[in-house]
């Protein structure tokens, strides 16, 4: 496909220079191997020329990474009120004259902290008064099915931006660690995990040399359990540093259940049982009680920023699955939120996904599939209904906050605060997408997909990607 829209073509090789050479001379800034995707549009009509501006592989269907996070803050943005919130509660659930069970019924909130939970059982027992506590249930019936998206990758697993996606969620179900290698050959390495945290980690690594390690093609590896226990073997090379860790919590449910347990016994609650997973159910299998705290979170619109301006991996898909079983007014689940995205996108949107292929809600999966022109779609939409929307000021700023303060290509003048957008980056991807702002004052859609980005290591100067960004970003600015 040619990459400028006919009636542009010799206005733009007269005025682009550089980046009018076959594909605008962008290839070229890219590895061998590398392909990439360009769809630009003007967003006010330009008399005389078409509304799409630049194109090339547009509807070619490519890896999205973050960038799909756009849909999923869309798709919320139409089902869920303005004035949602995730909300976690304490029940009290009724077994006898004296005696009662709790129930925290988690809702999905990923922005939940531990002191929170703690405040809130806190102000349970104060609205106990001298009533007994005999089970404390973890109820985590919110989100059913699936706790990862299909496609993640699985050697991410020990990483917090992999954490499983349940209705169970405390300090966003990642917990801090540092390994230790200031130890002689031959002796394991050290894990630090903090008193508090409800995880263990059986080190079996060894302390090697620099030579050693090369010699040896070993590194570290990392598997965990349902057990929320973990194995840390191969080899890490002396070091007077440690090595900093986050490690994604295997089994949320579990987790809140130690800390709460933890908690209880802090708070002095006279439990005289256990702290259970699941639910006591009533007659017909319903859970009984009355409310005796909850919790909200911040509202739809700073969950939204969250999740776009830190690319929030977590709060992307409980979104999904929070949107998908109030649409369908069921359990929220992976196929729900999917199935939701889809008919509202479509219906409400007028955008087709049909062809497009979407695991989850957050972009990590690697077998998710959209092409430039769909996304470009998707920001036309949000960029016509601002009004009502109010997503485009949620993104990053070039140079100025979230995942587009340090990008090296975006952050200087005159590139600085001109473009608002979203990241995306997996493994051989680096896109981006968004609405940029040329030197005439022109507002243009810009999506750039980059895949099978595979660069030489320790090539001298930027990298390829950000050679590439600063050719076309800085042709935009100057000749549009």
């Amino acid at each position: 496909m040619p990459l400028f829209r006919t009636p542009l073509t010799l206005f733009l090789c007269l005025m682009l220079g550089s980046l009018a050479a076959e594909p605008l001379r962008l290839q070229e800034t890219l590895p061998e191997g590398s392909q990439f995707g360009l769809y630009v549009q003007y967003l006010k009509p330009v008399p005389g020329s078409d509304r799409v501006a630049l194109e090339h592989n547009a509807d070619l269907l490519l890896p999205p990474a973050s960038t799909l996070k756009l849909l999923t803050a869309l798709a919320a943005r139409l089902v869920l009120p303005n004035d949602f919130r995730f909300v976690t509660e304490v029940l009290a659930n009724p077994n006898g004259q004296n005696s009662q069970d709790w129930v925290i019924r988690f809702g999905g909130d990923t922005s939940l902290s531990r002191e929170q939970l703690k405040q809130l059982l806190s102000k349970a027992k104060t609205a106990l008064g001298a009533s007994q506590v005999r089970d404390i249930w973890i109820d985590d019936s919110a989100f059913v099915g699936h706790e990862r998206g299909l496609g993640w990758p699985w050697e991410n697993l020990g990483a917090c931006y992999s954490s499983p996606v349940t209705a169970v969620s405390i300090d966003d179900n990642c917990v801090p660690a540092a390994v230790y290698s200031n130890l002689q050959p031959g002796q394991r390495v050290r894990v630090n995990v903090p008193k508090h945290q409800p995880i263990e980690v059986l080190a079996e690594a060894e302390v090697v040399s620099a030579s050693q390690q090369r010699e040896r093609l070993c590194n570290l590896d990392l598997s965990g359990g349902d057990d929320n226990r973990y194995r840390l073997s191969g080899c890490w090379p002396q070091s007077k540093n440690p090595l900093p860790l986050k490690l994604a919590v295997q089994n949320p449910a579990r987790f809140a259940q130690d800390i709460v347990r933890a908690q209880a016994k802090a708070l002095d609650l006279n439990l005289k049982g256990q702290v259970r997973i699941g639910r006591p159910s009533g007659p017909a299998g319903k859970t009984m009680g009355k409310t005796l705290a909850l919790h909200r979170s911040a509202p739809l619109p700073d969950l939204l920023r969250q999740m776009l301006h830190r690319s929030d991996n977590q709060m992307a898909d409980a979104l999904l699955k929070t949107l998908g079983g109030r649409f369908h007014q069921l359990p929220g689940s992976y196929r729900a939120g999917l199935s939701a995205l889809r008919r509202v996108l479509r219906d409400q949107a007028g955008i087709d996904l049909s062809r497009a292929i979407i695991e989850d809600g957050s972009g990590l999966s690697r077998s998710n599939r959209l092409s430039p022109r769909q996304l470009g779609q998707v920001l036309d939409y949000l960029y016509r209904n601002d009004a009502q929307l109010g997503l485009l000021d949620l993104l990053p700023v070039s140079g100025e906050s979230g995942t587009l303060q340090y990008r090296r290509s975006l952050s200087r003048p005159p590139l600085k605060g001109r473009y608002r957008a979203k990241t995306g980056t997996l493994f051989g991807t680096r896109n981006l997408a968004g609405i940029f702002t040329t030197a005439k004052g022109s507002e243009l859609l810009v999506v750039q997909f980059i895949s099978n980005y595979f660069p030489i290591k320790d090539t001298a100067g930027p990298k390829p990607y950000i050679r590439f960004e600063q050719r076309l970003y800085n042709g935009l600015y100057s000749d549009f």
